[in-house]
Order: structure tokens, then C-alpha cells, then sequence
């Protein structure tokens, strides 16, 4: 159940947007927020931490956001953490009334955060939405990488002479359904593109079949570096997959995997290269990834 209310219906609104997360977990962190007022520049807020838990950057974020509040709103927070929406909505009271235990009688994780959080629903009037990560989303796409700019990146291995390079963009014109893929191969000072369209499929579902392309034009095994301004696609192919094998091919909350078909694909051909992943600002991004944006964006003007 949600928290009760008693602030007053004349508050200032604000939606708030938040995402956190750590690479590894635990490991280097960083939390992203934004905030929309009503008719207002978004604002945006960041940070790092050296050694945390994506449990902890995604609590963080919400905490942060609602701190840099200077009076009392009514706040409707938006999360694609499950364990963050369910914590303050059903799980806190109960924590609260065992003494900040768990129903088996355990310490509560990350309590000093649960405690704060608790402490500004008592200054602030907060709803509570869930949206699914890495699906569109503007502003929690934002605030993802909000928080991936903040956990920090080691710098690009772009001089590496004895790796390909595959610099991967999407691009989507929403107007028209049209969606586009391109791909920048560079290999000791030659380059290729490659590039196509794919009408009516999602970001997720381009930027997946743009790293299948680009893999598909190597024809003997090679070391690779291929960069993604997606952290859904890194993230798939090098962590998510294994789990969602051993489930056959379902969520943790028993959904059919999405894209499937293209994962499976994408397997197969990581099974024949040596492929390291680099998740890259897409304000920051090297000249070859801005020259493959600029070709999937061609895709759809030549459309």
C-alpha cells in the first residue's frame, strides 16, 4: 500500500525520473535524476560512488532527487526498480513495525537508505509508477545515462591496431514507423559501413540487429571492440542471457524474453569472436560512432 498522505493539494508538482546502477555490482556506481517542473527547463542531477550495489544507486537517486527538493511537493516518482517501487509501497511498513527486520526475521538491506528515503515521504507527497527500463522511455533513458555517465568509463580502446572496431548506431523517426541500423567497421586505418532499415522495429530491437550486422561482416575470427550507446544491448549479451537460457527463455518475472530470435542470432556469432563491449556517452561519442548516427539517420531520409 502506498504511504500515507497528508500533504496539503496545493503543493508544487514535479515528476521525478531516476535510475541507478553499478559495473560490476558491487563495484563503481552512479545514480541519474530528473526532474520536470511545470513549465521549466528539466533539471538534472548525478552522482558517483566508488564501491556500491545497483540496489543502492537506484535508492540513492530517488533519495537525492527528493533532498534537492527546498520545500515540500507532490512528487510523482518514476523507477524501472522493482525492488525500489515495492520497498516503499509494501514492503516498508511491515520493516518498520518488526523493528526494521524482514518477514524471516533478517536485517533489511541497505536500511540507512530505506530510512532516509522514509524520512522525506514525511515532507513530501509521493506517488509511486513503475516504467520498464530500456524501452523508449525518454526520460528514463535520460536518466540512465545520467548514471552511466557518473559511474565513470575507462577510456576507449580506439588505438588498439590488432582489434576491429564496430561502431554501432540506430536511428528512429517516429513520424514515419521508420527505423534504421548502421555500423562503422574499422580495421588498421580502412573502414566500411554497412547499414539498413527495419520498419516498425524498436530501439531495443536496432540496436541488437546493429551488432549482429556488424558481426556478420567478419569472415574469419578476430578480436573485436564494438561500442554501443545501449547498456540494454551490453548488458544482454553479456550478463542477462546466461539467466534467461536457464529459465528457458523467460524473465525473473516469467515473461517470454523479448527479441529472442535476434539473441539467439547474436550467440552464435559472439561464440566465434573475441567481443569486448564498451557502452559510450552518446554526447561524447568518437568520430567514427557519430559518422555511423549519421548513416542510419540517411537510411531513413533516403526512405
Amino acid at each position: 500500500m502506498e504511504p500515507p498522505n497528508t500533504a496539503s493539494p496545493d503543493l508544487p508538482r514535479v515528476t521525478i525520473y531516476t535510475d541507478g546502477g553499478c559495473r560490476p555490482n558491487p563495484g563503481p556506481g552512479g545514480w541519474g535524476a530528473v526532474l520536470l517542473f511545470p513549465g521549466e527547463k528539466p533539471v538534472e542531477l548525478s552522482g558517483h560512488e566508488e564501491h556500491t550495489t545497483n540496489n543502492r544507486m537506484e535508492l540513492t537517486a530517488a533519495l537525492e532527487a527528493l533532498r534537492s527538493l527546498p520545500a515540500p511537493h507532490r512528487a510523482a516518482l518514476v523507477t524501472d526498480s522493482e525492488y525500489l517501487r515495492k520497498g516503499i509501497t509494501t514492503w516498508l511498513h511491515g520493516w518498520k513495525k518488526r523493528g526494521w527486520k524482514t518477514a524471516s526475521k533478517t536485517p533489511v538491506k541497505n536500511q540507512d537508505l530505506w530510512q532516509a528515503l522514509d524520512a522525506e515521504l514525511e515532507r513530501h507527497e509521493v506517488s509511486w509508477e513503475w516504467t520498464k527500463g530500456h524501452a523508449g522511455d525518454r526520460w528514463n533513458e535520460r536518466a540512465d545515462r545520467l548514471a552511466a555517465r557518473a559511474i565513470g568509463r575507462p577510456e576507449l580502446p580506439l588505438d588498439d591496431i590488432e582489434a576491429v572496431h564496430l561502431f554501432t548506431a540506430v536511428a528512429f523517426s517516429g513520424k514515419r514507423g521508420a527505423g534504421s541500423w548502421a555500423v562503422v567497421l574499422s580495421w588498421r586505418g580502412t573502414t566500411k559501413e554497412v547499414s539498413g532499415r527495419a520498419d516498425g522495429a524498436s530501439a531495443n530491437r536496432l540496436h541488437i540487429i546493429s551488432a549482429i550486422e556488424g558481426l556478420r561482416q567478419l569472415k574469419r575470427r578476430s578480436k573485436v571492440h564494438l561500442y554501443t550507446v545501449s547498456s540494454y544491448l551490453k548488458d544482454g549479451a553479456t550478463t542477462w542471457i546466461r539467466g534467461w537460457k536457464a529459465r528457458g527463455w523467460m524473465t525473473r518475472d516469467g515473461r517470454p524474453v523479448s527479441h529472442r530470435d535476434l539473441w539467439l542470432t547474436l550467440e552464435s556469432l559472439l561464440e566465434r569472436h573475441d567481443v569486448q563491449w564498451h557502452v559510450v556517452d552518446d554526447k561524447a561519442a568518437p568520430e567514427d560512432m557519430a559518422l555511423a548516427k549519421k548513416v542510419a539517420r540517411g537510411e531513413i531520409a533516403a526512405g
